[in-house]
């Protein structure tokens, strides 16, 4: 079998038609280029114009909002400035009328009349404001509207606080005047008080014991001795009370370490403590002759009797500094000294009187020359005159006293504090707190002890009763 040969081709050939291959593939590639750039192109455009449109639209909307937005501000803002003026004219009437009332007391007609022409001219501006709105004929500038406005309302403000400071200012002065003719009257009130007391605790009030005998002493007389005693102890405890606060003393705790466990009903009953502080001392020993300071009257009895009876009238019509002047060595000078060394303490004079000169004087056998030493001298007086009585009944008066704790018994004893029988919880068994002003016995005469009931005392027992009972 023969095999077919393959034809001889050139190499010049072969290159040629190579060659015309590559430019034939260059011919295509560049045809379809340019094609599809075209269609691209063309697209592209198409697409373009598209986007134009739309943004366009777009355009045109929202120019169309920004004018609304635009003319929706406007109106915002010049109703604010219609508001603000409005408010800026209401500031300006209330400081007129303030200022109208300010000038009528006291009168001023020019204020007034200024106030007045103020206040119609914001009126008629509040009218315009209406007209204004009704016809909306706005500002051409409310910001600039706006401050102004408010830079009026801040000074409507400001003359309305000002006007009121005013005011207030004339009160003060008022006030003050009202206190200094309040503290003028106090203090008349005061001395009038003084001399009243000065009055009561003169012995001329005992002017009602002149010619008195023995035989006819009664208890009557021994009451009405024993009040002005009283009563002068009460004025001493007064000015004690005075000096403690003035010396700025807790008067609590002194109260407190006088009397432990007491409830007072009251902010003033703690005087009371003070009271029976001051009794106890003053009244201790009151059942010895000369409070057993002393011999002068170890007599037998029919003689002791008239030996105290002619001190008693010898003391009832003189001054207490007096009498100390003239005998600073008798047994009544002696119970002063004893007396006040026991009832002033060192430290407590020294707060009063920044010093203890008193006490020294006292103690060197002297007597102070102070208001303070002559209302104790007064009220040791009254004391030393009461035991000079009891020791001229026969059989003589005696003193007696009542325990804490105990019951009440309107027998023996009187309450100082007589509200405490309003409360349901001590209506039927009320205790004593502490005893205030001793009691005596004079014959078959019973004088009451004055004491002091307490919510707390009573309740404090019924506990204990109702345990025991348990």
């Amino acid at each position: 079998m023969e095999s077919v040969k393959p034809s001889a081709v050139t190499p010049r050939k072969k290159l040629a038609r190579n060659f015309a291959k590559v430019l034939h593939v260059k011919a295509l590639i560049g045809i379809a280029s340019v094609d599809g750039l075209k269609n691209v192109i063309s697209d592209a455009n198409l697409k373009d114009e598209g986007n134009i449109g739309k943004s366009k639209a777009t355009l045109n909307w929202s120019e169309s909002f920004n004018e609304d937005d635009d003319e929706d501000l406007q109106e915002r803002e010049a109703n604010e400035a219609l508001l603000a003026k409005l408010f800026a004219s209401i500031s300006t009437v209330k400081a007129a009328y303030a200022e109208l009332q300010y000038a009528q007391s006291p009168f001023d007609p020019d204020g007034i009349e200024a106030a007045d022409q103020l206040l119609v001219s914001e009126l008629k501006n509040l009218s315009e404001l209406k007209q204004c709105y009704l016809k909306k004929q706005f500002d051409p500038s409310p910001k600039t509207a706006i401050l102004e406005a408010e830079s009026k309302e801040l000074q409507g403000v400001i003359k309305t606080y000002e006007i009121m400071g005013k005011k207030l200012e004339s009160q003060v002065r008022l006030k003050d005047s009202e206190i200094i003719f309040l503290r003028e009257k106090l203090e008349e009130a005061n001395r009038q008080n003084k001399a009243i007391e000065k009055r009561l605790n003169q012995s001329g009030q005992l002017s009602g014991l002149d010619n008195l005998h023995i035989t006819g002493l009664s208890p009557s007389h021994f009451i009405t001795v024993l009040r002005h005693t009283v009563r002068s102890i009460r004025n001493f405890v007064r000015l004690i009370v005075d000096e403690m606060r003035y010396a700025g003393w807790d008067v609590d705790a002194t109260v407190d370490a006088i009397e432990q466990n007491v409830v007072y009903m009251a902010e003033d009953h703690k005087c009371f403590a003070i009271e029976a502080f001051v009794c106890r001392e003053m009244f201790d020993a009151f059942h010895i002759p000369n409070f057993a300071l002393s011999s002068e009257s170890l007599l037998d009895k029919n003689r002791r009797q008239q030996w105290f009876f002619g001190k008693f009238n010898e003391m009832k019509s003189m001054k207490a500094k007096y009498y100390l002047a003239e005998k600073p060595r008798s047994s009544f000078a002696k119970f002063c000294r004893v007396k006040y060394s026991r009832l002033v303490h060192p430290k407590m004079e020294s707060s009063f009187f920044g010093n203890q000169s008193h006490r020294n004087l006292v103690n060197a056998g002297g007597f102070p020359d102070t208001e303070f030493f002559a209302s104790f001298a007064e009220m040791a007086k009254r004391v030393w005159l009461l035991h000079c009585l009891a020791f001229s009944y026969e059989p003589q008066a005696s003193i007696f006293q009542v325990g804490k704790g105990c019951r009440f018994s309107d027998v023996y004893m009187e309450s100082v504090n007589d509200e405490v029988f309003l409360y349901s919880e001590v209506e039927s068994d009320p205790q004593v707190a502490f005893t205030v002003v001793p009691g005596f016995r004079i014959g078959k005469t019973v004088l009451q002890c004055q004491v002091y009931l307490s919510q707390h005392q009573t309740k404090v027992k019924k506990k204990i009763t109702s345990t025991k009972q348990r």
